[in-house]
């Protein structure tokens, strides 16, 4: 998600919105709020990004597989 920045003048008009709000309300919004700053970014462990080829099927079906997958591309290629 991206990052909004908000001037002086446009954060004044957010409290004076905001400053009518319930004593439960400014809570939990203040609770949201303190909640998104501490976002931390999830580290991937690279040892999770590769290993063995894991199928039931033999090498002889996945070959035919991909051999029967392909698609024969025209060789009269023009750009007339």
């Amino acid at each position: 998600m991206a990052n909004l920045t908000l001037n002086n003048r446009i954060l004044e008009k957010y409290f004076d919105m905001l400053k009518g709000l319930d004593n439960p309300s400014k809570k939990k919004l203040i609770i949201k709020l303190t909640e998104s700053l501490d976002i931390k970014e999830e580290k991937v462990d690279l040892q999770t990004l590769f290993g063995a080829w894991e199928d039931d099927k033999d090498s002889d079906k996945i070959i035919k597989e991909i051999r029967e997958s392909r698609v024969e591309k025209a060789r009269d290629i023009s750009f007339e």
